[in-house]
């Protein structure tokens, strides 16, 4: 019994949290990458090739 109670204010509290929370609040603007953001590095370079094993005869 004494561990419900605690139990029921936690949660209680958390779902007053939540429902306050309020995610439909419109942004002045949309998030900008900072100046000197180059974007994500990306390796156009094919893969090395490894030297092919000998040809059996």
């Amino acid at each position: 019994m004494s561990r419900i109670v605690p139990a029921l204010v936690i949660a209680i509290f958390a779902l007053g949290l939540c429902a306050c929370a309020d995610s439909n609040v419109d942004h002045k603007h949309p998030p900008q990458d900072p100046p000197d953001y180059k974007g994500v590095p990306t390796d156009m370079t094919p893969p090395s090739m490894i030297i092919a094993p000998a040809q059996p005869k």
